[in-house]
């Protein structure tokens, strides 16, 4: 004779089952906000951010410093002065990015 509370098992077994995908699930979204946007995509995005923000200024520098050296005719190098000058400048630009990025966690 079959058990009359097969059908209720199952669908007990079911519910369970249920339940415990949907409560999986949600770990994995609370564990996904707690960490963040940190993937790797984020850090490559990040390398490149802190990268521009330091070479832009160096090249500004640069191209400055060249120009000035073409029109004052000094006997001291502008071009090595603007370096200097653009590779602090991209340094401090790279530092305001990184507290940025950091103060939004």
């Amino acid at each position: 004779m079959k058990d009359s509370n097969e059908p209720r098992k199952t669908h007990q077994k079911r519910q369970g089952n249920f339940e415990q995908a949907v409560k999986d699930q949600a770990d994995r979204k609370m564990t996904a906000r707690k960490e963040g946007d940190r993937t790797i995509w984020y850090g490559l995005g990040m390398f490149g951010i802190v990268g521009w923000s330091v070479a832009i200024p160096t090249l500004i520098g640069i191209a400055v410093g060249v120009w000035l050296d073409i029109k004052l005719n000094d006997p001291y190098s502008w071009t090595l002065m603007m370096l200097f000058l653009g590779v602090i400048i991209g340094c401090l630009n790279a530092w305001y990015w990184i507290q940025r990025e950091s103060q939004d966690e």
